[in-house]
């Protein structure tokens, strides 16, 4: 039987750090990627995230309802 590996879980402040770099500072998705150690996509897919959210509830805990929900 093979060892479960459990996904990495990265906190809401981990997620803006490469946004912020993104957004804020100019530099590529790529780039961030390198320097912060994560795989491209999801530095891709944080920032793509972040600048598609509308309701400011981009990277809330993972299962936790919105004020508005409960």
């Amino acid at each position: 039987m093979t060892p479960t590996t459990e996904r990495k879980r990265y906190t809401k402040e981990l997620k803006l750090d490469p946004v912020r770099l993104v957004l804020e500072q100019g530099h590529t998705r790529t780039d961030v990627a390198k320097l912060l150690k994560i795989n491209s996509q999801m530095s891709d897919r944080w920032v793509k995230e972040y600048q598609e959210d509308n309701d400011g509830q981009t990277f809330r805990c993972n299962g936790s309802l919105t004020p508005l929900q409960a």
